[in-house]
């Protein structure tokens, strides 16, 4: 038996073209994002091509279980154990059914790669948790799965975190591209990755710039009901209260030097209560704190581009949710005159489908057993094969 999974996995290591199902759910925990891609060769020969992708939201009971596990005073060892399984079930729930908006079979399927659910990350220790059992979605889909990305990094001494922007490197890096380009990634956490000319991997910088949509979804949800600002609309009916957009810049992590990486633990629920409160202490209008939390994110991006990055930048491709929020966009292209900023969409790509088809990639790396993390974006001591493999 041992060797019938051994024998599997080298003939797909030799495989010059998979399909690939990528899996993600983010710090939102708005569902599971499922990409199915094509993908042709590995490391900086790395093509890809997008055959379907959807995001399938958790049920409302299992999303309030998820957001239980992240309060310590909530969550317990129990309630983790079975939320591992159980999200094992419904990511390989979400890898049937792309398969099926594709009109193909499991059987046509050579990988999945799954980041899971991240449940607490603690870089300053070391250690980090995400859930979504890997062998519970290789059992029910009968495909090779890589899970567990982060773990290996941490432990060669890095942060776990960002690894998109390996993926990046790879997409982006020495396609001819003339200019110094940064691709902000606008989630529940906003991540920036800057690309030079002519990059190599050490070339690489990258690091979370601070919190995305967190807050200002925090902020929407708590005065309308609505799960996020669309359009970026109640923002622009508001009026950024500048005094406290400069208290709130004068935070440890936004003004802290790269290698760095935040998360909920940081710029949750504490955070967004504590910046709805100041806020309303200095009688402002919903409208202007939705606008101050969308001006600060927009801020601390503009400030990362500025501050903390060698060298001048061309261009700013903005993915994720952020994206679509267009005054978002717009305070952050106001904040950076000289610099071209535009969307992943404006580029022919997807911002929501951008982390699930990274993972894709990142287990494609590791059955070509390539290293796929920066050691100089993360601070490891070296790079690592990231993820564990279930046959």
């Amino acid at each position: 038996m041992a060797s019938n999974g051994l024998r599997k996995l080298f003939e797909l290591s030799a495989k010059h073209e998979k399909y690939v199902i990528g899996l993600m759910s983010g710090t939102s925990v708005d569902g599971i994002d499922a990409a199915l891609v094509k993908i042709t060769g590995n490391y900086t020969d790395t093509k890809v091509d997008e055959i379907a992708f959807e995001n399938f939201p958790f049920p409302r009971d299992v999303r309030e279980r998820i957001f239980k596990l992240f309060n310590l005073n909530t969550s317990s060892s129990r309630d983790i154990c079975h939320m591992n399984f159980l999200l094992g079930e419904l990511f390989a729930h979400a890898a049937v059914n792309i398969v099926e908006k594709a009109n193909m079979s499991m059987a046509d399927i050579d990988l999945i790669g799954s980041h899971g659910q991240t449940i607490y990350h603690m870089p300053e220790t070391l250690s980090t948790l995400q859930i979504g059992e890997g062998a519970v979605i290789a059992h029910k889909t009968g495909v090779i799965t890589v899970s567990d990305f982060r773990t290996a990094d941490m432990a060669a001494g890095g942060l776990g975190a960002p690894l998109v922007p390996y993926v990046e490197f790879l997409l982006y890096a020495n396609k001819g591209n003339e200019e110094v380009v940064a691709l902000q990634n606008i989630g529940g956490v906003g991540n920036i990755t800057i690309i030079p000319q002519n990059a190599a991997p050490d070339d690489i910088i990258a690091f979370d710039t601070g919190p995305g949509n967190m807050v200002i979804d925090y902020i929407v949800q708590k005065t309308t009901g609505q799960p996020y600002d669309k359009n970026g609309r109640m923002a622009e009916k508001g009026i950024v209260n500048r005094q406290l957009l400069a208290h709130f810049m004068n935070d440890e992590y936004i003004m802290g030097l790269p290698p760095k990486t935040t998360g909920r633990e940081y710029f949750g629920k504490d955070f967004s209560e504590d910046f709805y409160d100041v806020c309303k202490a200095l009688q402002l209008s919903d409208p202007d704190i939705v606008a101050t939390a969308t001006a600060f994110t927009a801020e601390t991006i503009s400030y990362s581009v500025k501050h903390l990055i060698n060298g001048p930048v061309q261009k700013l491709i903005i993915g994720g949710g952020g994206a679509y929020n267009k005054h978002l966009v717009k305070m952050i292209s106001d904040r950076l005159p000289g610099i071209t900023v535009t969307t992943q969409e404006a580029t022919g790509q997807s911002s929501d489908a951008k982390e699930a088809i990274a993972f894709a990639i990142l287990a494609n790396e590791t059955i070509c057993g390539n290293t796929s993390n920066l050691p100089s974006v993360t601070g490891a001591r070296c790079g690592k094969i990231l993820g564990k493999i279930n046959l």
